[in-house]
């Protein structure tokens, strides 16, 4: 049996195949009202291999001028973002081991050749609460670590329905996105991966 990092918890088959088919369909009002976009990395402005956008009082973007940061509305429309749907809480309450809500939700899709490099999780002023991390749709590779970049990782794959958390000293854990399986799965009907990460951002 694979041991991962201490706080780190992969919990496989979380959601059953109605429960994901209701959280797809949360998510494509979402992003009816707040559209996909490329993030662009800091510096350089090279576009990201994942489109994204998020719900929630706050969103994560990224961009060339003004690098990694939180705000409170689309960079494209300027729209606030789109309110957290109930199927997201209540996953975060089962899961997060916090009384604190949710301030963020990530919406990343990877198609079959994106991927997301190591990083930390750490542009939040909360680096105590868990991020909650929900797979839906195709399977990908998963790598995780510990707090220092360059150390042991160990690799598992998520399938549609799988939730991770991490939490306590995996907070900080190195972890990214080495691969996407396509055709794993029939839930998306176009193919892809969906990745939503929940995140608390104040303390």
């Amino acid at each position: 049996m694979q041991v991962l990092p201490k706080g780190i918890r992969h919990i496989p088959g979380f959601l059953d195949r109605s429960r994901q088919v209701e959280l797809v369909e949360a998510v494509r009002l979402v992003v009816a009202e707040a559209p996909l976009f490329v993030p662009e990395m800091p510096k350089t402005g090279k576009p990201m291999s994942v489109r994204m956008t998020n719900c929630g009082p706050l969103g994560w973007v990224t961009d060339r001028e003004r690098g990694y940061r939180y705000q409170g509305e689309h960079p494209v429309t300027g729209k606030p973002w789109p309110a957290m749907p109930a199927a997201l809480l209540d996953i975060w309450r089962a899961v997060s081991a916090s009384d604190k809500q949710p301030e963020a939700c990530l919406v990343n899709f990877y198609s079959a050749d994106a991927r997301m490099g190591l990083h930390q999780d750490r542009d939040e002023r909360d680096l105590e609460t868990a991020v909650v991390s929900i797979s839906l749709g195709d399977t990908c590779l998963f790598r995780v670590g510990g707090k220092e970049r360059g150390g042991r990782t160990v690799s598992f794959k998520l399938a549609s329905g799988d939730v991770v958390v991490l939490g306590g000293e995996g907070r900080l854990a190195f972890h990214g996105v080495d691969r996407i399986y396509p055709n794993t799965s029939t839930l998306l009907k176009n193919g892809g991966r969906l990745n939503l990460t929940l995140r608390r951002v104040n303390p």
